[in-house]
Order: C-alpha cells, then structure tokens, then sequence
C-alpha cells in the first residue's frame, strides 16, 4: 500500500480542482497511482454529475462574445442553481468557452433532443442515396447512414461538438467536467449567434 503524503493530495487537487477529501479517496484507492486517481475523479464527477442533471437551474447568466472585429457576435444563456455559482470565475470561463465556442462552429442547436424529426429524416434521406450512388448494398444503407447521423450530430448540435480548444472533449464533457466542480447543474438553455450580412 503507497503512503499517500499531503503533497500528493495537493498535485491532484491542482490537477484536477477536486476536493481535499476527494482527492485523498481516489489516491487511496488507486494505490497512490496519479493517472488511475485522475480517472477515478472523473469517473466519481460525473456519476455526481448525473445525479445533478435532474436539479432545476434557474439562475446563472446571458453572455456574449464579440469576434473577428465586431462580424461574428454570440448571445448564450447559461443556467447554473445559484447566484453563488454563477459569480464564480470558474462559472464565467465556461460561459465564455461556450459562447466562443458558438462563434467559432456555427451549431444550429443546442442538444441532438433539439433537432427536429423530420430535420433527421431528410439528413438520413440524402446519405442514404449518397451511399446508393457510391454502390453501397441496400441492406447495409440505414445503419451506415445511422453513424452519419451522429457525425451530423456534432455538426450542429453544441453538446455533441469537440471542444475547439481541445479536439478530445465534447462540450457536453466540459460541462459535466464544471457540474463535478462546481457541484450544481449547469444547462445551456438557448443561444444566438449573429454574422455580418447572413440572413
């Protein structure tokens, strides 16, 4: 059994933002293994996570952003439970993340529960007769135009979209990773996202 030292508690809170007490639990369990401990954080965030995801958020903040020389502006509301929270630095940074975020990869919808039905259906009609025209067999057409749907899906939809600062994240992971933290839920409700001279 490793000898888990204050120091290596505070590398991991430093790492991860995690609590003392969290921290400490995910060394022991880990045998002291930093990578395992940082795992086993994320796993225990967002189980925490999820359960958070059914609480109301009623408070938080609208934020904007401005880009490429006053062209490209964003409005985004996000939702947190509390007024505490939402003055934290922590809150704010993911409202900006968010916000440039929206700037920078024009999704058309919040979640893929916003995109309607028959959006869907007309997205699967035409990578279906894509892939009629490359010669693909009948048989195989729906579920090869099933995994396009979910590439369609991180085309425009904000939750399912890689992070632009980091192609490994989704923006729903970023937000888990804030609701972990901060330990609240936290909800994109609706954005805005204005371009110089688009209709």
């Amino acid at each position: 059994m490793a000898n888990i030292t204050a120091q290596m508690v505070k590398e991991l809170r430093e790492k991860t933002g995690a609590g003392m007490m969290a921290c400490k639990k995910a060394l022991i369990e880990t045998d002291g293994d930093m990578d395992k401990a940082i795992d086993k954080l994320r796993e225990m965030g967002l189980a925490s996570a999820k359960k958070k995801a059914s609480r109301e958020a009623n408070e938080g903040k609208v934020v904007s952003y401005i880009h490429a020389g006053g062209k490209i502006g964003v409005l985004v509301e996000v939702n947190c439970e509390t007024d505490f929270v939402a003055n934290t630095d922590d809150f704010n940074n993911l409202c900006k993340d968010i916000a440039m975020q929206i700037a920078a990869s024009e999704p058309l919808y919040v979640a893929k529960e916003d995109v309607p039905q028959d959006v869907i259906e007309k997205e699967k009609n035409i990578q279906k007769e894509q892939l009629r025209q490359q010669g693909k067999p009948e048989n195989m057409l729906d579920k090869i135009a099933e995994g396009k749907i979910n590439k369609y899906f991180e085309e425009v939809c904000l939750l399912e979209q890689p992070f632009i600062k980091d192609g490994s994240v989704k923006i729903k992971n970023l937000i888990e990773s804030a609701i972990a933290k901060l330990g609240e839920n936290i909800v994109v409700r609706r954005f805005a996202r204005f371009k110089i001279g688009e209709e």
